[in-house]
């Protein structure tokens, strides 16, 4: 069926939801009533016949992440909406916490009565200040018109270190630390959990307030995205979310599109909509200019000009080496150079990285030495074959997926643009006067206009500014 006759846009459709009474008005609490009259299992049974997945970057099926959180044992139980958004090329969780939060926290209540949660945590950044706002009136609302019952909501202001948004950072956060990945997930070792010691600081065995020693806690940690669509699925049933999209990645999907294209949008489309179009929606690339590479965040495969009949589906993008991620998407045109888009991107992965992994924090930083170097024209084919290793090692142990994001994006890079490498090892570059890459790190987006955050560049690996 034509996205027009199935209401395309779903969860950014109509004028922005200025208060509960509006988003009630919209049929909003609906589903939160449904799942509290028929329980958890058959919440559960109707987001995994749905087949929605996690719009956060993994991907990973919704209804079994909730299964597996209320079958995980012992414990108390907590449900997260992840909303800090640091993804570079994204902004759709901030699109749609200032379009409808509501649908979120309903989504976030709906997780609270399924797993019989003892508490719910919204995770944000601090620096996201419109959003922020729209949060503490619309958790204040939903609070009082008793969506959570008597379980707290906490909305939790955090810094804008990437590794904020990795969900075992994230609860690091929570729980008053700095965003440094803990070794187990979350459904193995969650928030305030007295099973184990994995975090980068040790804490108390049994930290106040908690239940005695031995209890993971396990904590759904779920993207605003993906709880924005939970309500959806249980008011217009599984059949309606799978009547949209693909068969294997049914619904819709909030898509940033940005870089060298005429007029910069997050817009919703159906998966299945191929590159070319989303990139067609934001007015195509510049004129007289054409498409060399699109990136999809810092985790996934670039994909070449050639590349933009691939639909937007999980196992279409994975088929060519890329992925969904979270549906950021910068282009290039033929004004960038291949090099320095990975050295950019590279050097923003190096300094974000926490430094617990030495073989992610090492290898990065050396991997980033040689791009800064084939950049400046003074690269070796030592230094190559040096990248080369550390391309295979950065992933050694590492607690989060930043290392294997280093990895597969340069290596990415390399492969779709080998002649450009090439001729960067003779001092020479196929573009005249290639242009400083910035990284895509967006302040605002709104009318065709991004601010990027010039700030980032002048990071430095501990985490300081130059």
């Amino acid at each position: 069926m034509a996205a027009e006759e199935q209401g395309i846009p779903v969860l950014l459709a109509g004028e922005p939801v200025p208060d509960l009474a509006a988003h009630l008005a919209r049929g909003g609490g609906e589903a939160l009533a449904l799942a509290r009259g028929r329980g958890p299992g058959w919440v559960i049974g109707e987001l995994t016949l749905s087949r929605l997945r996690g719009r956060g970057g993994g991907g990973f099926p919704t209804g079994t992440k909730w299964a597996s959180i209320r079958d995980a044992g012992p414990g108390r139980r907590f449900a997260v909406a992840n909303a800090a958004e640091g993804e570079p090329g994204t902004f759709k969780d901030r699109a749609l916490l200032r379009h409808d939060p509501y649908r979120v926290l309903e989504g976030l209540a709906i997780a609270v009565a399924a797993l019989d949660a003892d508490g719910a945590y919204v995770a944000t950044k601090a620096s996201f200040e419109p959003e922020v706002a729209r949060l503490r009136t619309a958790i204040e609302e939903t609070s009082a018109a008793g969506w959570f019952g008597s379980i707290p909501v906490t909305l939790v202001l955090g810094p804008d270190e990437y590794l904020f948004g990795e969900e075992k950072g994230l609860l690091e956060v929570i729980e008053g630390r700095e965003p440094l990945p803990r070794l187990f997930p979350p459904f193995q070792h969650g928030l305030f959990a007295t099973d184990i010691q994995s975090g980068w600081e040790a804490t108390e065995a049994v930290p106040s307030g908690t239940a005695g020693p031995g209890q993971a806690n396990p904590t759904l940690v779920n993207n605003v995205e993906t709880l924005a669509n939970v309500p959806l699925v249980l008011a217009r049933g599984p059949e309606w979310f799978r009547s949209l999209g693909t068969d294997r990645s049914p619904g819709t999907v909030v898509a940033t599109v940005t870089g060298d294209v005429q007029h910069p949008l997050v817009v919703e489309v159906e998966l299945g909509t191929t590159v070319g179009e989303l990139i067609d929606r934001a007015g195509g690339p510049r004129p007289g200019r054409r498409v060399q590479a699109v990136v999809n965040g810092v985790a996934n495969g670039v994909l070449t000009g050639s590349m933009l009949d691939v639909p937007l589906s999980y196992e279409d993008l994975a088929a060519v080496g890329s992925g969904l991620g979270s549906a950021g998407f910068v282009v290039y045109d033929d004004t960038a150079c291949a090099v320095e888009v990975a050295r950019a991107l590279s050097r923003f992965l190096y300094v974000e990285s926490c430094g617990q992994c030495r073989a992610c924090k090492f290898g990065s930083g050396e991997i980033t030495r040689v791009l800064e170097a084939l950049g400046a024209g003074t690269g070796t084919e030592h230094d190559v074959e040096v990248m080369g290793v550390r391309l295979r090692s950065v992933t050694d142990q590492a607690r989060c997926y930043l290392a294997t994001e280093e990895q597969v994006l340069v290596s990415s890079l390399l492969q779709r643009f080998p002649e450009e490498f090439a001729l960067h090892l003779e001092g020479r570059c196929s573009i005249d006067e290639p242009r400083p890459i910035l990284v895509p790190k967006i302040v605002a987006l709104a009318d065709g206009t991004v601010t990027w955050d010039q700030h980032q560049a002048a990071k430095q690996p501990d985490w300081t500014y130059a």
